[in-house]
């Protein structure tokens, strides 16, 4: 068993390098640019949604209230006519970036942190840099992109956006493994060179 204290250094550099390999995923390669499509007649439909004032949050239309109103004739009609709309709100005005990274940086500890807790719970000071780089990876591929699936699934994200997210996180999981693989605490050896 190896102490999270004993980890504080990788947790902490795997969280920067994540940071930092996601920027430059993000601003030069840009092939997530496609993710999302522009509404036909945008303005026209900014315009529209503009009058009713919507706050922040997320957002279904048509929206049932409940299982039985889904059943309703009414509700049912306005599936059928379409379109179903699942929508974010996000408040006017320029895109504030510090808070979103800050956040980023901190979601990115707590991945390494859940890595470094179940690595540090299963295996030794002794363990080879391989088999830390396993199960550390595996734990943060699983905190990066696995949960991803669940908004392809339920709300109808683009599956080759959902994919090109989860390769992402394949590759923010491989910085988390190598780093603690790299600073895994050692044993001390002996007189002899024995562990």
């Amino acid at each position: 068993m190896v102490s999270l204290v004993s980890l504080w250094l990788p947790i902490l550099l795997s969280a920067v390098l994540v940071f930092i390999v996601s920027s430059v995923l993000h601003m030069l390669l840009q092939y997530h640019q496609n993710d999302f499509v522009k509404v036909p007649s945008e303005d026209d439909v900014q315009d529209a949604l503009r009058q009713f004032d919507i706050p922040p949050g997320d957002y279904m239309f048509p929206c049932g209230e409940g299982t039985e109103s889904m059943k309703d004739e009414k509700f049912l009609d306005k599936m059928n006519k379409g379109p179903v709309v699942l929508m974010t709100v996000m408040p006017g005005g320029q895109t504030k970036m510090g808070s979103s990274l800050a956040l980023w940086f901190v979601y990115s500890l707590v991945v390494s942190f859940f890595a470094a807790y179940l690595a540090g719970v299963v295996l030794t000071p002794e363990t080879h840099y391989l088999t830390v780089f396993r199960v550390v990876g595996t734990v943060a591929f699983a905190g990066h992109s696995l949960a991803l699936l669940q908004n392809a699934i339920w709300y109808k994200r683009k599956w080759c956006s959902t994919f090109k997210s989860m390769f992402d996180g394949l590759i923010y999981s491989l910085c988390t493994a190598g780093i603690f693989g790299w600073l895994w605490p050692q044993g001390r050896c002996d007189d002899t060179g024995r562990r």
